[in-house]
């Protein structure tokens, strides 16, 4: 049971990817059929971001009012309507608006969907699990990357944006049929129907076990006085996790994963690959390392635990991230060559370490209670600096250069690594409640 709902949550990653990275490869389709400017391209392809602003207010306003399945299941309907709409727009303005509509599914789903695994899974594989949501984000964008290659010789960029439509099918039909976070239905007073779910996800425990896991669940939703609202987002105990949280998005937005995955084949032009045909092939050279070293961070991330992780992953970055800067200055295949290699060992470590650890960050800090107002506070931090670097990168780049875009790509980095040495908490191998308990002072009606 928990491995197919993994599966099944981890699917709106795949539809995340796949509508973020499909844009890449169509884009230069779309600029033959429309009129587009520099700044009509920056925000057809910010408008994923700008929606997912809004969708995380509404996910959080949802999820603890109608469940985290039933948020989902409405992500699945937004994710085939934004597809088939976009393959259909008439003008730039529809097709702006479509990738909107998808952005509002991205936004909940990024919320949601993190926060159902996160409840469901037990404390000991909770860091892979969690973080199967970013490696179905990953196969998704590399998926968009294929596609976009076998589909860039028939030339018609609406067949590339309409096959999301396809997984958003299967992910609506698996998602109405699957159950609710026990948390929730815990916070519900549903005890009965909480006990069943657990009981299915993890069939070997003990039922004093089940009783104990219950109890503290219990426990942990009861609050005093009635549920705090977000001003308890202010207090004492639980400010520190909001500033955490919402720094390590934006530090993780800095970096430009973003602006390469949007912009991956002008990068590669930049750095001097001749030709769509390899500048899509080298694009799905980065989709693959993506994928492969999601996995390995699933691999590993309950074993080194989070810190380490973020303070490798924010030092690689940086050095890799400098490289590029070098690289699209230099001229000739060597150049080329060096930038590609830069990239890849650029997306290596993103992919191990700043891609999935603020996503688990986020789905573990909060306390139950907050989870959805706190995540919502997270992923807006997330969205609107995701759709500043997106916005503004094709801008900057026309007036400063690829050098100088990456440098400062860079620097972000290294005050990203200060950041991880000074503040990264370590939750590996500890439950939801018992990190909750370092933030009891929160139980008061606000």
């Amino acid at each position: 049971m928990l491995v197919r709902l993994v599966v099944l949550a981890a699917l709106f990653g795949l539809l995340f990817g796949f509508d973020e990275g499909v844009i890449a490869g169509a884009m230069h389709l779309i600029e033959g059929t429309f009129a587009v400017q520099p700044a009509d391209k920056g925000f057809m392809a910010a408008a994923v971001p700008l929606g997912a602003v809004l969708g995380a207010f509404l996910a959080a306003l949802c999820s603890d009012r109608f469940g985290r399945r039933s948020v989902l299941v409405l992500c699945a309907a937004l994710f085939g309507c934004g597809a088939l709409a976009s393959a259909l727009a008439p003008s730039m303005v529809v097709l702006t608006a479509s990738r909107l509509l998808l952005g509002l599914a991205i936004g909940a789903s990024a919320l949601a969907a993190p926060q159902y695994l996160a409840e469901l899974a037990p404390a000991r594989v909770r860091g892979a699990v969690v973080s199967a949501f970013q490696l179905m984000i990953t196969i998704g964008i590399l998926a968009a990357y294929l596609s976009d290659m076998l589909l860039e010789p028939l030339g018609d960029w609406r067949i590339m944006l309409g096959v999301g439509a396809i997984p958003a099918l299967i992910a609506f039909l698996g998602i109405v049929r699957a159950p609710e976070s026990p948390r929730w239905l815990l916070l519900k007073g549903r005890e009965k129907e909480a006990a069943g779910v657990l009981r299915q996800i993890d069939p070997d425990l003990a039922e004093a076990d089940l009783d104990t896991t219950v109890g503290e669940i219990r426990e942990s939703a009861r609050q005093p006085g009635g549920a705090p609202g977000w001003a308890a987002l202010l207090g004492p105990a639980v400010r520190p996790m909001v500033f955490f949280s919402v720094a390590v998005f934006v530090l993780q937005q800095l970096s430009g994963i973003n602006a390469v995955i949007y912009y991956a084949p002008s990068i590669m032009a930049a750095a001097g690959f001749d030709g769509t045909r390899a500048q899509l092939l080298a694009t799905v050279g980065i989709g693959a390392v993506n994928v492969a070293m999601t996995v390995v961070a699933m691999l590993v991330v309950d074993r080194l635990g989070r810190r380490p992780l973020l303070i490798i992953g924010f030092l690689g970055s940086a050095a890799s991230l400098a490289l590029i800067a070098v690289a699209v200055r230099l001229d000739g295949p060597g150049a080329a060559m060096m930038g590609f290699a830069a990239v890849l060992t650029y997306i290596a470590f993103f992919a191990v370490s700043l891609g999935p650890l603020p996503w688990l960050y986020m789905a573990e800090l909060f306390p139950a209670s907050l989870r959805s107002r706190g995540m919502a506070l997270a992923s807006v931090a997330n969205w609107s600096t995701n759709f500043l670097v997106v916005f503004l990168f094709p801008v900057i780049v026309s007036l400063a250069g690829m050098s100088v875009t990456f440098g400062l790509f860079a620097v972000s980095c290294v005050v990203g690594l200060v950041f991880a040495i000074r503040l990264a908490p370590e939750t590996k191998g500890r439950s939801l409640e018992e990190i909750e308990g370092d933030l009891r002072p929160v139980r008061v009606t606000a």
